[in-house]
């Protein structure tokens, strides 16, 4: 990741992050989700009831973590979200890569319940617009961020 500044959208301020399993699953497991793309982060942000809160983070990149990412949407990637949203645990501090929002998240549930086919998902896909996300996994993985503030919207 070139630009070392992330960016976490929430209803709070999150000056010490945290790993919550809030009883669904996500494109990458359970972790603290963030991104590069500051407008991406608004988005979130003001999707949650409550303030709209962007958090922004120094990311110090650890090589001794186990790191996975993602350039691109691949099917290396979906195979990976779909089992990572059937609940199935992983073994990385960090996973990075593209973000399956609500619409594309409609074609990844259409794929896992077999409405389309694997070439359908990519046709369908191949319009939306570039996303990011990185998720902290571990404890240790958290340990690279260093909160730099926070602004309301």
């Amino acid at each position: 990741m070139e630009n070392n500044m992330i960016y976490h959208g929430s209803n709070v301020e999150v000056a010490e992050p945290r790993i919550l399993q809030n009883g669904f699953y996500k494109d990458f497991g359970y972790g603290f989700y963030c991104t590069n793309i500051e407008k991406q982060a608004k988005r979130w942000a003001i999707t949650r009831r409550g303030d709209s809160v962007v958090n922004r983070y120094k990311y110090a990149p650890n090589n001794e973590l186990k790191i996975l990412r993602f350039g691109e949407m691949s099917d290396e990637w979906l195979d990976f979200v779909v089992t990572c949203r059937k609940g199935i645990d992983h073994e990385y501090d960090i996973v990075e890569g593209p973000m399956a929002d609500d619409q594309i998240w409609n074609y990844v549930e259409g794929f896992i319940s077999g409405k389309i086919s694997r070439d359908a998902f990519w046709e369908l896909v191949k319009f939306s617009y570039p996303t990011h996300q990185i998720v902290f996994c571990t404890e240790e993985a958290l340990k690279t961020l260093a909160f730099e503030g926070s602004e309301v919207l």
